[in-house]
């Protein structure tokens, strides 16, 4: 019997694709499966922090015990948009300690939130009515790897290059990017944004944008009557993986995004958005579309720590000085790695997440081409030229480029960092 030939449509072909983060999660879970041995630098995986896996099992075990509320949360489907009671304790949290004007019809509950940016983004862009067709701004470049590929269309992203500072000064080898407003600005002018989005802290480089830089974002998409999507999947007001100063944001024109993710709880695919009403609602209406529902588990886990206000203790307290530790150790490790092999280098200032953005010059071969030879060292990275796109150029620096997990076990990390050092001064001669 001949082989069956199937023919997918046009956004069938385009999300069943190669793409940057299928490669990433697949490169992944693979090794975590089938190689053991593999250091895992790539990824964003947090790491088993004790402290707060220990909470985790203590609430589980309340979870267990209540027998009634765990057949609620293993039994029952909650509205598409979010269990009740978990959208009125967070709303009146946020209401409570920030000031704002926010209610549960502000909020919706996703799968993760790669599905909160599926959904936001072809809301918000695409083609409309009168053969309009509207892209996202991302105003800093690079940014997130799993943005890359959602639009259901192609050329959906418009990327500002940044600007490098040396906040120390070169020989610190820390570079630091910023946002070229009067780039930015260009961009809008074009007239077909639908919306600007950036994460903060940055995935990947850790960078987060200070106060002043979300507020400027943010006057200039209400001049244009323009959503802002700010992603803090590892910020504020929770996780809280920051190590500079950072206030949490929200208006009324901004849609923010948090997770359960970077807490320590990425199976439980417990994504959040804070919204205009409307957006919040269509959201909603996505998830009953694509899932039905959302997954019960990983609100109920946290609900007594969103009524109580512990989750907005967990990250200074105990995520905080773990990750920063962690980042303390493997930037000494660069330092004495990298400097060792004779490398003309630098990292991005480790603001927040848990990355190390390594900038290799004199590279002779690009990154791509730098991480297959890591893997097959048993190091797995991302490449850098992953998280260009958008740009219009072909920015010489995007090759240069490699994104670093150091979040995992200390001794994987120093491994990965030093082979990473062999097979670039291997790369630059």
């Amino acid at each position: 019997m001949a082989p069956v030939s199937y023919e997918f449509s046009l956004s069938g072909r385009k999300l069943s694709a190669h793409s940057g983060i299928l490669s990433l999660m697949d490169d992944m879970g693979r090794a975590l499966a089938l190689d053991p041995g593999m250091r895992m630098l790539g990824g964003g995986n947090p790491a088993v922090v004790p402290a707060m896996q220990a909470l985790v099992r203590e609430r589980m075990a309340e979870l267990l015990a209540d027998e009634p509320g765990f057949e609620r949360m293993m039994v029952s489907y909650d509205p598409p948009q979010g269990n009740p009671r978990f959208l009125r304790a967070l709303a009146d949290l946020l209401r409570r300690e920030f000031g704002w004007d926010i209610g549960p019809q502000n909020l919706a509950i996703t799968n993760g939130g790669q599905s909160a940016f599926f959904f936001l983004f072809n809301l918000l862009a695409g083609h409309f009515e009168g053969g309009r067709r509207k892209k996202i701004l991302l105003p800093l470049a690079p940014e997130y790897i799993g943005y890359a590929d959602q639009g259901l269309e192609p050329h959906f992203f418009v990327a500002c290059q940044p600007q490098i500072e040396w906040p120390q000064g070169r020989g610190a080898k820390v570079f630091k990017y910023k946002i070229d407003f009067a780039a930015v600005e260009r961009a809008l002018a074009r007239g077909d944004i639908g919306a600007i989005a950036v994460s903060r802290p940055t995935n990947p480089t850790g960078n987060v944008l200070t106060d002043a830089e979300v507020a400027r974002l943010s006057d200039l998409a209400a001049a244009r009557n323009l959503p802002l999507i700010l992603d803090n999947a590892y910020g504020a007001p929770f996780p809280g993986v920051l190590f500079v100063p950072a206030k949490p944001f929200w208006a009324p024109h901004v849609i923010l995004t948090l997770s359960l993710s970077k807490l320590g709880l990425p199976g439980t695919r417990t994504g959040i958005v804070i919204a205009p009403e409307p957006i919040a609602k269509a959201v909603g209406a996505l998830t009953a579309i694509v899932g039905l529902a959302n997954g019960n588990i990983g609100q109920q886990l946290v609900l007594p720590w969103i009524e109580s206000g512990k989750i907005l203790e967990l990250g200074p307290q105990l995520l905080r000085p773990f990750y920063e530790a962690r980042g303390r150790q493997a930037a000494a490790w660069a330092r004495e790695y990298f400097d060792a092999a004779g490398l003309d280098w630098a990292l991005h200032a480790n603001e927040g997440a848990f990355f190390h953005w390594l900038w290799l010059k004199n590279l002779k071969i690009s990154t791509r081409e730098l991480f297959e030879r890591l893997k097959a060292r048993q190091v797995l990275t991302v490449p850098g030229e992953y998280f260009f796109y958008g740009l219009e150029a072909d920015w010489p620096h995007r090759h240069e480029c490699l994104r670093m997990n150091f979040s995992r076990e200390p001794e994987a990390v120093r491994q990965g960092y030093q082979i990473i050092a062999e097979e670039a001064a291997k790369a630059t001669r």
